[in-house]
């Protein structure tokens, strides 16, 4: 007689633990109460909940895409160049992440921003202190946009730290001057305060560099570089394209220029010899 082998029945998945004194493991970690507790519209517009909303997770990642790009930084300065490498690529996918926000807000018409916008008053996101410190790792530093931030001393602080160090460009170069590579006195010892301003000595290097083995690790660095200058473009561009298509030519919230001023920056590159250094391989 044989005896086949009996199906058994499919094990229940175990109770996850519910029971909690205080709030759960998981509240105490993300404190999603205080997060979903930060939006206070101030209109009566249903569309107002999307722009706070998508503006509050921007900020979110302008803090962690800073947070990579000083990992980066620091590392460059110890000369480990695979773990800025890692911290670029990573910065990269939320980069892509961060310009996915402008897609609830890239079709707002003119009407449906209209309905809210009184709600900003003065407020517009050049004010935003992460996207500064931002800009300022980019090597697009300005002493005056430290100014509307002179009411918090904490962020004031910070961004007057940040203005006087060097940016990830700034550690970039001084890295390939260690290397032996032609970076002129003038650059590594400049105000690293100011805007960073294109170098044909360091276009020439770069030119060297793409031109010889596209695996060495510092070719692999440029573009790690480039990946991120690329999507800060874009970002920009968005930015533009958003702008322009709510509120066309008008003067933008907080007094700027609006789309004039957004076309400007959009047709600044960031890491420029990255770029130019191209034409010439």
């Amino acid at each position: 007689m044989s005896h086949q082998a009996q199906p058994t029945q499919a094990q229940e998945p175990e109770t996850p633990h519910l029971d909690f004194q205080g709030t759960t493991p998981y509240e105490d970690y993300v404190q999603a109460d205080v997060l979903t507790h930060l939006q206070h519209t101030l209109s009566d517009d249903p569309g107002e909940m999307v722009f706070l909303v998508t503006t509050q997770v921007m900020e979110l990642w302008f803090t962690v895409i800073v947070h990579e790009w000083e990992t980066a930084a620091k590392a460059l300065r110890s000369d480990d160049i695979p773990v800025a490498v890692a911290a670029l690529k990573r910065s990269v996918r939320q980069l892509e992440a961060l310009n996915a926000s402008w897609r609830p807000l890239g079709q707002l018409t003119p009407a449906q921003f209209n309905s809210y916008r009184s709600a900003l008053g003065e407020g517009s996101g050049f004010q935003s202190a992460m996207y500064r410190r931002m800009e300022f790792l980019l090597g697009e530093k300005s002493a005056s946009m430290l100014v509307p931030h002179r009411g918090a001393t904490r962020v004031h602080a910070e961004l007057e730290k940040a203005l006087h160090e060097p940016s990830l460009y700034d550690e970039v170069l001084r890295l390939l001057a260690r290397r032996g590579h032609a970076i002129p006195a003038a650059v590594l010892e400049r105000d690293v305060s100011r805007r960073y301003e294109p170098s044909p000595e360091v276009e020439a290097t770069w030119t060297a560099l793409y031109a010889g083995d596209e695996n060495h690790e510092l070719a692999r660095l440029g573009e790690a570089l480039t990946d991120v200058a690329e999507l800060v473009w874009r970002w920009r561009n968005d930015h533009l394209v958003a702008t322009r298509r709510a509120m066309g030519s008008k003067t933008g919230t907080g007094g700027s220029a609006g789309v004039a001023w957004l076309e400007k920056r959009a047709q600044k590159n960031v890491f420029p010899e990255l770029w130019t250094a191209r034409s010439y391989v």
